[in-house]
């Protein structure tokens, strides 16, 4: 699906060049109901959708962070593998939408054209066995994957395949050290890949989105397991999964899609509040950050035996020749008290719904903003 939605957002954008930008839903009908209902729906700009890089299969994940009020019913579970269920999108407040599922025509026997029609004339265009009629055959007729997959089996190979496309040369990535800020390249900001590696014990990432002073705007504007998207899905958690004897949670910020008061985004680590460890638990430990163009940065936090919460990098605003530029500034300072000092620090409120996906007991609330005094 996700291939489909970056082909199509690339014709339409190479067809009529004039367009900026593409309201696109996905229509389909759903397998364990065979009703219809939309699966993913965003709006996509031909900026975000040229400057990306789809050089692998996994890069149309990348639909999901570069466009703007994604959804999606493809999800990661709280494991971080995908969910094995593909439900129906709420779209009771999205007007245009609901409006259109409410006028979809699925009767054939209606003598108005209806999407059953869809299903009858592309079953028509195949012959018994799924393969195609070579003799006056429509060029442009849609053709499932039972068909190509057969006529693929049966084509002879040639003796001269064609050379792969070329991929992006990647240098290895930058290591940082505490206090190092770097220039981020343009390509940066139409999408940053975000990883946090660790084994020992378990932590988890969050995004703060905040203000020059480094406090959010709104408890909306905090992003942790419990909230994993912000800013209409300029950033989001892509889920935490097991990497052989790692473990490695994901993140993705589209910095050009935030709004303008977003001046900063610090990403930042908790342990498992319930364990009572602290940082030095976590063993090769790492955060790496990929702009997807061969660009790559990484560091390693400090094992602080005295901290259970850290900021570890951060993305911010400057001038440079009186240029806009974002740039990237690893820090690695902690809290002793986890993820309640880490959240008063930067301006949260109160952690909404803090019951962790895994159904291990709650951290506790924290209390009313104040600056931690024994930040390290």
């Amino acid at each position: 699906m996700g291939s489909n939605i970056i082909a199509t957002l690339k014709e339409g954008f190479a067809t009529a060049p004039g367009i900026t930008a593409v309201d696109l839903a996905v229509l389909t009908r759903l397998p364990d109901t065979q009703l219809l209902g939309f699966v993913a729906y965003g709006r996509w700009t031909s900026q975000a959708v040229e400057s990306a890089p789809w050089h692998e299969p996994e890069d149309a994940l990348r639909l999901l962070d570069i466009g703007q009020d994604v959804a999606c019913s493809v999800t990661t579970t709280a494991s971080g593998n995908f969910s094995s269920t593909v439900k129906p999108l709420d779209i009771s407040r999205t007007t245009g939408l609901q409006d259109l599922l409410d006028h979809a025509q699925e009767d054939p026997d209606t003598p108005e054209t209806s999407l059953a029609d869809l299903d009858i004339g592309l079953g028509a265009n195949s012959t018994p066995g799924g393969r195609t009629p070579t003799t006056g055959s429509d060029p442009y007729r849609i053709r499932t994957f039972a068909e190509w997959q057969s006529d693929m089996a049966t084509s002879p190979i040639s003796p001269h395949p064609p050379n792969p496309a070329p991929q992006p040369h990647r240098e290895p990535p930058t290591s940082l050290t505490p206090g190092q800020t770097v220039v981020l390249p343009k390509e940066a900001w139409q999408g940053m890949l975000i990883a946090f590696t660790f084994a020992g014990a378990d932590a988890d990432l969050t995004l703060f989105l905040t203000g020059t002073d480094g406090r959010v705007s709104d408890d909306q504007d905090f992003v942790f397991y419990n909230q994993p998207s912000a800013a209409n899905g300029a950033s989001r958690l892509l889920g935490k999964q097991a990497e052989g004897p790692h473990v490695t949670e994901k993140a993705a910020v589209h910095l050009t899609a935030l709004p303008e008061h977003v001046q900063r985004v610090v990403v930042s680590i908790n342990m498992d509040v319930d364990t009572g460890l602290t940082c030095a638990a976590l063993t090769h430990a790492a955060l790496y950050m990929d702009c997807g163009t061969g660009a790559a940065w990484t560091f390693q936090p400090p094992a602080d035996p005295h901290i259970r919460a850290m900021a570890i990098a951060e993305l911010y605003r400057h001038h440079s020749d009186g240029q806009p530029v974002w740039k990237l500034r690893a820090i690695g300072q902690g809290w002793a008290d986890g993820l309640d000092g880490l959240a008063r620090a930067h301006g949260v409120d109160r952690v909404t719904n803090p019951a962790r996906p895994s159904g291990r007991p709650k951290p506790s609330s924290p209390t009313p903003k104040r600056r931690i005094d024994d930040t390290r």
